[in-house]
């Protein structure tokens, strides 16, 4: 992003962790004010520490994105503290695995509230303040398993793939408001879920890494900050004249073909 930036005001959603969290950590770097949320509340105000930007530049709040309440008040404190909001990148969400034949459809919902629910009623609460000033830019991250068939993801895969009809959405009906926006499809990342979830098996960081080699065209998994470089282009200058697109960004295990498999 190559404008002044000092006055932009960025919410990021899952923003203690992972994915969301190298979000953060870019979009400061990147001169912007940032109110980020996530349902772990310890997690963030161990974020907020870790990061330890001026509170004037850097604000948590604790919430779960399926409470319309929560993103109500998300949007009056990011307007009460900075005046405006410029930038939504929507990180939150959930990993259920399972077929549908299988599926425990109280869960399969809960993974749809979260993923794709919880993305929507973000954009709602945030899109008046961008559409009175006449600007402002959405990122939703999404997944490959949006745009690829992979096995024992039903609830995942089809929740990620509401969100680019969401963007869609959003693309159309709020462009001539001065509103753009984005999809990001990741392919697999190593992020906190996947390194605690290797550490219980007894395993590090690097072996996870090495358990990743071959992974793509590339042969290695994503890491965070290069998802979260994605997200910050698109909601960037340089992208001024993009919305409604979904990047992949997936070191090219979407144009494998038959080689994905293999």
């Amino acid at each position: 992003m190559n404008e002044p930036s000092a006055q932009r005001v960025a919410v990021v959603t899952g923003g203690a962790s992972g994915i969301g969290r190298a979000c953060v950590v870019r979009l400061l770097r990147e001169g912007l004010s940032v109110l980020y949320t996530d349902v772990a509340a310890v997690d963030g105000q161990r974020t907020l520490e870790d990061l330890d930007a001026p509170r004037e530049r850097l604000q948590f709040m604790a919430g779960d994105v399926r409470d319309p309440a929560h993103h109500d008040h998300v949007t009056a404190q990011t307007l009460s503290v900075w005046g405006r909001i410029d930038v939504l990148i929507a990180c939150a969400g959930v990993q259920t695995a399972g077929r549908l034949v299988d599926a425990d459809m109280q869960a399969f919902a809960s993974t749809l509230d979260v993923n794709l629910t919880g993305a929507a009623l973000a954009c709602r609460a945030l899109l008046p303040p961008m559409i009175a000033q006449h600007s402002g830019a959405i990122v939703l991250i999404s997944s490959i398993n949006a745009v690829v068939g992979f096995p024992g993801q039903a609830a995942y895969d089809a929740s990620k793939a509401g969100l680019l009809a969401l963007v869609r959405h959003i693309a159309v009906e709020h462009g001539r408001d001065g509103v753009r926006a984005n999809a990001v499809c990741p392919g697999a990342t190593i992020t906190d879920f996947h390194l605690r979830r290797a550490a219980a098996q007894g395993q590090s960081g690097a072996q996870l890494r090495q358990r990743m080699q071959g992974y793509g065209l590339l042969g290695r998994a994503a890491e965070p900050e290069e998802i979260a470089a994605a997200a910050a282009f698109l909601v960037g200058a340089d992208a001024s004249f993009i919305t409604g697109h979904t990047l992949l960004v997936d070191g090219g295990v979407s144009i494998m073909g038959a080689r994905a498999g293999t």
